[in-house]
């Protein structure tokens, strides 16, 4: 079974699993639960500036900052680098107790505490050698609304039972509120709330 990257080198995907035989991406629900969790998760970064360039120069120069390239770690603890920066990161995983953290969602803020306390990998450092056979032959990243428009395909959802979480018992099958009862409470339903997240 071949393993690609898609959008950044570094997380490897079984082809099988993610690509479909028309060369498309397969739906998320036919993808395992691991690689879906990367593919999201890609979605978000795969446009972010490298980590290291980000602690050097950050919001405020935030567009002296190469784009990220390469992605090692856990989906919400990995670290985003440029090719310049890779064997810092490599360097810290190998020389430097990086090793302790492999597999750890921590992975990510440990190496950010290392390059923040001014450590680099020494000059001439080796990085990893990538090989990318037919990077064009591979899909397209979909974008966020589209990742949310697949999430949401065919999902209708639980209605959660406040009262059972409590331990209460309700004896009314259909114990809602009233709209006169809404309309006195304090709830406020028209409070907008982060959707991209």
């Amino acid at each position: 079974m071949a393993k690609v990257s898609i959008g950044l080198r570094g997380w490897r995907f079984d082809e099988e699993e993610i690509i479909s035989e028309d060369g498309e991406l397969r739906p998320l629900d036919e993808i395992p639960e691991e690689p879906r969790e990367r593919l999201v998760r890609l979605v978000g970064i795969h446009e972010e500036p490298c980590d290291v360039c980000y602690l050097e120069y950050g919001d405020a120069e935030v567009h002296r900052c190469k784009q990220a390239e390469i992605v090692y770690g856990e989906p919400g603890g990995e670290v985003l680098l440029c090719p310049e920066h890779e064997p810092d990161l490599i360097y810290w995983f190998r020389e430097a107790g990086g090793s302790e953290y492999k597999g750890q969602r921590e992975f990510g803020d440990r190496f950010h505490e290392w390059v923040a306390a001014g450590n680099e990998a020494p000059d001439g450092y080796a990085s990893v050698e990538h090989v990318e056979e037919d990077p064009d032959g591979l899909p397209e990243l979909p974008d966020q609304n589209e990742i949310q428009k697949r999430l949401e395909e065919n999902f209708e959802g639980d209605r959660i039972d406040i009262r059972a979480l409590a331990g209460e018992k309700s004896d009314d099958e259909d114990d809602r509120l009233s709209e006169e009862e809404l309309a006195d409470s304090d709830v406020d339903l028209s409070t907008e709330y982060p959707s991209n997240r």
